[in-house]
């Protein structure tokens, strides 16, 4: 241990104290040992400081701070270094505000496209998820802040996050689930980590040894701090048994009770909790103690900063079309701009990553600036979907009179959120309809596109250009305008596939969970991986995007170490495209999709400008998880080195020979048909039972509720009160999401599991009481009321005397 000295003079009761929240962001201090406060905060791509009470959930406002792109955005850039700038912003601005540990970047992979926060996630593909969290943890803790990527691990889903269970072999777990973060870690050297809600195959992420001791700590070294989400913590002594640190935010002093009752017990060691102590010293220790003669910064660059963020959105943003070369428009061009974003724009999340911005830039406000003829400016349509015909009559008068429109669409803000998964991909109707009826008058429309995950394109016949600049942060209006307008080259590439309809996806028939069970029955077959296999058409494929000048791909050669490659811009500006290298294997004996991301580079290049380029092989390029010998291993025989300007977009390849280490063999072929010809979308009990190496569990609700159940399945309780108020609580939350507004409270209630009412408030509720109010909607009235209110006021008593003893106050 680091802190063996310090540990020694802190008693049974001050180390339990120490591994849970003192308060919704803070850590408790102890003035006797010099031990102060560790603040966190909310940060994926802008510090979420709260100025005032704290929530979990971004209702209650922050100070003011530079709002990014989001991840789903940034990712488009495939630009590490550019990630590292960022991080490196949000630790300036985090040091200013006194936030220690930076919550982000987030790094769950997009399973499904309806997944409500995948705008705060960077890819389908964890290779390029991870080098690009990578770069973000590296830029903030460059500034001497932590960074704590999240949701580890499999947390793919909204709907009840709390109280779900992701079934999932340990092959698709190791190589599509955990690889993002394992890059994050040896790469980034990330300090801190925050675990998911959910269960991973039975286990709940904060207190599963296989991830958190297994591969987490041992396998892959990480030496820093383990940290709950919000709410996250089902049992705290064996999530500090399995070596999670802090659970957050405030319990009171429940948590702390039960850490020294199992000590005492013997159910738990005190070397297991000084072994988190020690951490959570290095830790707070470390952020807390300034270097001799730091001082707190008192202030950020704020145009810098907001340079920053218009240069990251405009090498994220994705030109997905451009039919006749219309973009870049001529000078003097006469443009109507319309749409509702144009004057309010989309331009990040909501919920926990909700940032409190220092500036907004605005396409209505900006275009003046530009060397355009701007007709005229409208909304057209209604943000909350309503259909209005004068607007929609208004908006196509003007659109008669430009020679193009600039029009300006997407998800609006409560399409995608926190909490919340979609029900579909579609854009609202009536944007669709204006756009439709913009087209009937004028041919020449450019559209603007606003969203945070991928969407249904059946529209997209009706434009001759769309940009696509995801959630853009605070400045992307200004970059859009610059690539509209030519002064920027786009190179963002797409981080996902855009399919062609919902209904195409692998995850279809498995996304999201019903009741308990999220069966992962798509396996390694995420995105590009299953669309390449399966020979699925796409709208537009992962990797793809159209630059202002072309690029010429030639001469490749291939080596034990690497590829190597000549890049030439052919066209008459300069720009900048991402080369990305895929790894094949045609006639393996394992399974494995048709190609898959091992490797890319973004190269600037001049107009005419030629370069050799190298793509360096690492660990990852061969590797495959063998189920049987439960390690890494590579497969022997003639791989397939791909390189490409997206994945169907092939330019070069090359055959290679590759030793392997494989003796013993993970799968009978003939027992996983689907698996093999990676046709997944009807995977029967049999086949996903041999994939997983176990009978698939129940995950059937029914019976006795738990704490562990969600609170919308009061619907089948036997307590009648408790089916009213279960009633009662779906009422509201349809009432908020028809008015288009979906309440975030009453989301995270619903679908939160009882025993959260125990980690969310405060301490003002005990675990013994959370299993009182069970008792009663489980039919026990008054046996569960007495154990209640008795739980009540033993806690309040049993609070009051803990912190007494803790703080002698």
């Amino acid at each position: 241990m680091k802190h063996k000295d310090i540990i020694e003079k802190m008693t049974l009761e001050e180390k339990a104290a120490f591994l849970s929240g003192k308060g919704e962001w803070q850590t408790w201090d102890f003035e006797r040992l010099g031990i102060l406060s560790m603040y966190c905060s909310d940060g994926p791509h802008g510090i979420r400081k709260q100025a005032g009470a704290g929530d979990h959930l971004g209702l209650n406002p922050s100070l003011p701070a530079t709002c990014f792109p989001t991840a789903a955005s940034m990712a488009n850039s495939w630009d590490p270094a550019l990630g590292e700038a960022i991080g490196k912003a949000l630790g300036e601005e985090a040091a200013v505000q006194g936030v220690d540990v930076v919550l982000g970047p987030g790094l769950n992979i997009k399973r499904s496209p309806l997944c409500g926060r995948n705008f705060e996630y960077f890819s389908e593909d964890p290779y390029l998820a991870g080098k690009m969290a990578a770069g973000y943890v590296r830029g903030i803790q460059s500034t001497g802040r932590y960074a704590c990527p999240k949701h580890f691990a499999v947390n793919s889903q909204e709907l009840r996050r709390m109280a779900m269970n992701a079934v999932v072999d340990e092959r698709t777990l190791r190589e599509i689930y955990l690889t993002g973060f394992e890059i994050a870690v040896k790469e980034g050297g990330a300090k801190a980590l925050m675990t998911s809600y959910n269960q991973v195959n039975g286990t709940y992420s904060n207190e599963n040894t296989h991830l958190l001791k297994e591969i987490l700590r041992e396998e892959w070294g990480y030496t820093g701090i383990v940290i709950t989400d919000w709410g996250g913590s089902n049992d705290h002594v064996r999530g500090v048994a399995a070596g999670s640190d802090l659970e957050m935010p405030t319990p009171g002093m429940d948590s702390a009770r039960q850490l020294v009752k199992a000590v005492q017990d013997g159910k738990l060691s005190e070397k297991a909790v000084d072994a988190c102590v020690d951490r959570m010293l290095e830790a707070v220790l470390t952020l807390t103690k300034p270097a001799d003669g730091a001082a707190k910064p008192e202030d950020f660059d704020k145009e810098a900063h907001h340079a920053l963020a218009k240069k990251a959105a405009a090498e994220s943003a994705v030109l997905l079309k451009n039919e006749e070369g219309i973009l870049p428009l001529k000078a003097g061009t006469h443009v109507a701009l319309i749409g509702d974003f144009a004057f309010d724009p989309r331009y990040q999340g909501a919920g926990s990553s909700m940032v409190n911005t220092i500036k907004l830039d605005k396409m209505s406000e900006l275009i003046g600036e530009y060397d355009l003829t701007v007709v005229g400016m409208t909304r057209g349509y209604k943000r909350d979907g309503a259909a209005d015909a004068v607007m929609e009559k208004e908006a196509v008068d003007l659109a008669r009179s430009a020679d193009v429109v600039l029009y300006c669409f997407g998800l609006d803000e409560m399409s995608e959120s926190e909490g919340i998964d979609r029900t579909h991909m579609r854009i609202p109707q009536n944007q669709i309809t204006l756009l439709e009826s913009i087209a009937r008058v004028n041919k020449n429309i450019v559209g603007i596109l606003s969203a945070g995950a991928a969407v249904e394109m059946p529209w997209h016949v009706s434009l001759k250009a769309l940009l696509h600049g995801y959630l853009y942060g605070q400045a992307g209006a200004g970059a859009m305008l610059d690539i509209i307008t030519g002064k920027v080259n786009p190179s963002g590439r797409l981080n996902e596939t855009y399919p062609i309809s919902y209904e195409d996806t692998p995850a279809f028939k498995y996304f999201p969970s019903e009741e308990r069970n999220s069966e992962y029955r798509e396996a390694l077959y995420v995105g590009y991986r299953y669309y390449d296999t399966a020979g699925a058409p796409v709208l537009y494929p992962f990797g793809f995007g159209l630059s202002y000048t072309e690029f010429k791909y030639s001469d490749l050669t291939v080596d034990r170490d690497g590829a190597e490659f000549t890049l030439q811009n052919t066209g008459k500006q300069d720009g900048a495209e991402v080369a990305q290298l895929y790894v094949s294997m045609k006639e393996g004996r394992v399974f494995r999709p048709a190609k898959e991301l091992k490797g890319f580079r973004k190269v600037f290049l001049k107009a005419g400008e030629s370069r050799r380029v190298r793509i360096p092989f690492d660990d990852k390029t061969f590797r495959y998880w063998n189920v049987r010998t439960n390690r890494w291993e590579t497969e022997k025989g003639v791989y397939t080195i791909i390189v490409g300007a997206s994945c169907q977009d092939i330019r070069l390849d090359a055959e290679t020979e590759v030793e392997g280490t494989t003796e013993t063999y993970p799968y009978f072929t003939n027992r996983m048909p689907s698996y093999y010809s990676g046709r997944i979308s009807q995977v029967e009990d049999k086949e996903f039972e041999e994939l997983l190496g176990y009978p698939i569990p129940s995950g059937k609700w029914g019976g006795d509720l738990t704490v562990n159940d969600a609170i919308c399945q009061m619907y089948y309780a036997k307590s009648p009160i408790a089916r009213l108020v279960y009633n009662k609580l779906t009422k509201m939350k349809k009432k908020s999401e028809d008015a288009g507004k979906p309440d975030l409270n009453i989301l995270f209630i619903y679908n939160m599991p009882f025993r959260a009412i125990a980690k969310m408030t405060g301490g003002m509720v005990s675990m013994e009481m959370a299993e009182g109010i069970v008792t009663m909607v489980n039919g026990h009235l008054f046996r569960g009321l007495a154990r209640t209110i008795s739980g009540f006021f033993r806690n309040k008593r049993q609070n009051g005397k803990y912190v007494k003893q803790i703080t002698g106050k």
